[in-house]
């Protein structure tokens, strides 16, 4: 497991930060290049220790809790599993275990009127290029949607 980290800045207030990219609306945007072939999806509870859901159009995806919560300053996501388009989860399997208590971080602070979003994710190393590319192109969109 390696830890990869992304940092953009973005000329708007974290509030706004935070919104685009938790925002229903705006989460599918950014989030795009993670699966060009579905849209992504974000369900959560918002509650320490509670259910996170990161899944396609068709409900399969991973299983996580948010194991930190600062709005609008931090959030630390841990990623638990996978669940499949039956809605059902996996936390037990092998493959699951190889990678189950990995972390997903986003904080945001401030920076001379301006937000530096920092983003960091533990990955394995099979999936470093597609984390690039996901986070790197989705953060630039975040800083659009952002700065409107």
């Amino acid at each position: 497991m390696e830890t990869l980290s992304y940092e953009i800045i973005i000329n708007a207030p974290k509030e706004k930060v935070w919104d685009v990219l938790w925002n229903e609306n705006t989460y599918s945007e950014w989030t795009k290049f993670f699966n060009p072939n579905s849209s992504s999806f974000m369900k959560s509870d918002w509650k320490v220790n509670g259910k996170t859901y990161f899944t396609n159009a068709e409900g399969a995806g991973m299983v996580s809790t948010i194991d930190s919560l600062e709005k609008p300053d931090q959030i630390v996501f841990k990623h638990l599993g996978m669940r499949d388009e039956a809605g059902n989860e996996d936390t037990e399997s092998m493959e699951v275990k190889q990678w189950s208590g990995c972390f997903e971080k986003y904080f945001l602070i401030d920076f001379d009127g301006k937000t530096k979003l920092h983003a960091e994710v533990q990955t394995e190393k099979d999936w470093e290029e597609h984390m690039n590319t996901g986070f790197t192109k989705g953060l630039q969109i975040v800083k659009e949607l952002a700065e409107k």
